[in-house]
């Protein structure tokens, strides 16, 4: 076992370098990112700075170089208005500017509105029509000089053009011109640029062609048929005008535009040129790291095992303690927390040395007395368990005469319940039968009174069935009488007819009959249709008659069954009534029985109570001398088994206090 306890044991040592130096790792790790991570900042920070210095400076300087170029141009312009030459003097100032400058080796050239072009007298320019040219177009609209949008002119070049009106004396409009080539731009654009291993290229902001650039064949070509992510981001950005410093697809990016015009000149560096030196930064920090962390933990090793030491001895006295040897001696040398921790462990082996020794001698005295007392106690348990078997033998005697006597009381008690509850029971079916015979008589009365209503409703219905036959009998001769009604209006209208036909024979005297034999016809036609409708109404009249004999017939035969009916439940509430009657006399002869069986009950019950109370009274006191005879015998046993276990408690003891060693002049 103790063993297994040492090798699962770790030791402080083990722990503190555990802890400390994944700390301490932990720490240089952080110290290393975060120096990283400053410099990494410094440095883009510096980068950023040096690449907006440089693009600001490199947009300046192309302005200027533009604003040079057209400050030349403008002075020539001026010259030519200044003189006023004639066309061979004109001829000879275009001549002397041909070659004149790297930046426009075509030099200058002179168009008018009749489509004339003066160009030197090398220029090759043949087959220019001047109207149609974009410098032309854009000269007419300015009189001083200005540069046009990027353009392919007739020799397939691309270029742009500074061009303005020519004021001269004569009355033809005059513009004049002069070409500077995107590629003599690009030269000038990457020339400027003084950040190292950084690019540069010129782009229009109107539609994002690319005006100046490195690579020759991306020149006139617009950023968004770029196939370059890198260059579809850039024309993004100028296209909404986003004209901040920024990474894009792993390059540091800026833009600047070129004052008086609508050129932008982006300029950028790749990210890992940038970060070149700071990974070698990083690799060192990491190799400076790495040594700082092992001297560390050599150090920490060292420091940790001093201050231990002093522990790992104590720790031995302690385990030698554990095992019982008090013997062993401690070191107190040191004066720090562990040297005064020994002190006091010295002084505690010092302490448990006397209290073993004391205690030796304890045990021996109290092993002797346990004896003396397992031996008395073993006596005395015996003689109580005789006497605590025998009381339990008259308990139980008691009890089971006690259970007889209180059974007896309990049925003689549920026999008097019994009986007063029958009583009790009988006297409310009395009650009851009482009430129903009540009811019966009342019950009797009610269907003989339903019996003479139901006859006379009879006789009333017999009598409403011969008032409807009169009804109808007489709607039949209704009908009679307005069919000769309807006749006699018949009658009266041919009467009419014929009146009015003498009427118009008789001519003008007969004009007032036939007045009388009209109004007489209208009466007779009037008289039969109220004839028609009064015969329409008796004929619904009859139906009604007719609907209201056939009700009448069919509640009569109802009428009948219920009377039927009503005399038969007549006669069965006369048995009912003589049954109910006949069973109240047997309910009283009943009740008077009950009433002598319950004073008979009571009087059982009394004295088997009496007889339960004694028996009771027995038992209790049975019970109470068994319990003390348990009580004792418990006593008893326990006072056998105390002795026992301090009989072997002291065996115990003495054994322990054997393990302990405390030297020779204690005897142990």
């Amino acid at each position: 076992m103790k063993e297994d306890k040492q090798r699962r044991m770790v030791s402080i040592k083990v722990k503190l370098l555990g802890i400390i130096l994944p700390v301490v790792i932990l720490i240089m790790v952080l110290l290393v990112g975060v120096s990283f991570m400053i410099s990494r900042n410094i440095i883009k920070s510096y980068s950023e700075d040096l690449l907006s210095s440089s693009i600001e400076n490199q947009a300046g300087q192309i302005e200027a170089w533009l604003n040079e170029n057209l400050s030349a141009f403008q002075m020539a312009k001026q010259t030519i208005e200044q003189t006023n030459p004639g066309p061979e003097e004109l001829q000879r100032m275009l001549d002397g500017y041909y070659g004149f400058n790297d930046n426009y080796p075509e030099g200058l050239y002179i168009a008018d509105e009749n489509g004339n072009l003066i160009t030197a007298g090398e220029a090759d320019r043949t087959g220019e029509v001047p109207g149609e040219s974009v410098w032309y177009r854009e000269g007419l609209t300015r009189w001083n000089m200005g540069f046009t949008e990027a353009y392919t002119n007739e020799a397939g070049a691309a270029v742009i053009s500074a061009s303005g009106i020519l004021k001269d004396d004569s009355d033809v409009l005059k513009v004049i011109s002069a070409d500077l080539t995107l590629e003599r731009i690009s030269i000038i654009v990457n020339s400027y640029i003084e950040m190292d291993q950084a690019m540069a290229f010129l782009v229009s902001s109107k539609d994002g062609t690319i005006l100046a650039h490195h690579d020759n064949k991306l020149i006139s070509t617009k950023l968004s048929a770029s196939s370059d992510d890198f260059m579809k981001d850039i024309g993004e950005m100028i296209a909404a005008q986003d004209y901040k410093m920024t990474e894009l697809d792993g390059n540091m990016t800026a833009f600047a535009q070129v004052q008086g015009t609508d050129w932008i000149l982006v300029s950028y560096i790749p990210t890992e040129i940038i970060y070149a030196d700071i990974e070698g930064v990083r690799i060192l920090m990491v190799i400076i790291g790495l040594v700082s962390i092992l001297v560390l933990a050599v150090l920490v090793e060292r420091v940790v095992h001093m201050v231990i030491r002093p522990v790992k001895d104590l720790t031995g006295v302690i385990t030698a303690m554990t095992g019982g040897d008090f013997t062993v001696p401690v070191k107190t040398g040191s004066r720090d927390e562990i040297g005064v921790m020994s002190r006091y462990v010295e002084g505690f082996i010092a302490s448990m040395r006397e209290m073993i020794a004391s205690i030796h001698k304890v045990s021996e005295k109290l092993n002797d007395q346990a004896g003396n007392s397992n031996e008395v106690s073993g006596q005395m348990y015996e003689a109580s368990t005789v006497q605590s078997r025998s009381m339990k033998e008259l308990n139980t005697t008691v009890e089971q005469l006690s259970q007889s006597v209180n059974e007896i009381a309990d049925n003689a008690t549920t026999l008097a319940m019994v009986v007063a509850d029958t009583r009790d029971d009988g006297a409310q079916v009395d009650g009851r039968m009482q009430e129903t015979v009540a009811v019966s008589k009342r019950g009797k009365e009610d269907m003989q009174r339903v019996s003479s209503a139901m006859a006379d409703i009879n006789a009333s219905m017999q009598k409403l069935q011969q008032a409807i036959d009169k009804v109808g009998r007489a709607s039949e001769e209704i009908n009679t009488i307005t069919g000769v009604i309807g006749n006699i209006a018949d009658q009266t209208d041919l009467l009419s007819l014929n009146a009015s036909i003498e009427a118009a024979r008789a001519g003008e005297a007969g004009r007032g009959f036939a007045v009388v034999a009209m109004e007489i016809g209208q009466l007779a036609k009037t008289s039969g249709e109220s004839v028609q409708n009064i015969e329409n109404l008796i004929g619904e009249i009859n139906t009604l008659v007719k609907d209201t004999v056939k009700q009448t017939e069919e509640s009569v035969r109802n009428i009948n069954q219920s009377s039927t009916f009503v005399g038969d439940a007549l006669k069965t509430f006369d048995a009912i009534f003589d049954n109910i009657d006949s069973m109240n006399t047997l309910i009283q002869e009943m009740l008077h029985k009950v009433g002598q069986v319950d004073d008979v009950a009571t009087n059982v019950a009394a004295i088997s109570q009496e007889q339960a109370a004694s028996s009771q009274e027995i038992l209790a006191t049975s019970e109470t001398m068994v319990e003390q005879a348990d009580h004792i015998t418990g006593s008893s046993e326990r006072v056998a088994e105390g002795a026992k276990e301090l009989t072997d408690s002291a065996e115990e003891l003495y054994g322990q206090v054997a393990r302990f060693k405390i030297g020779k002049e204690a005897g142990l």
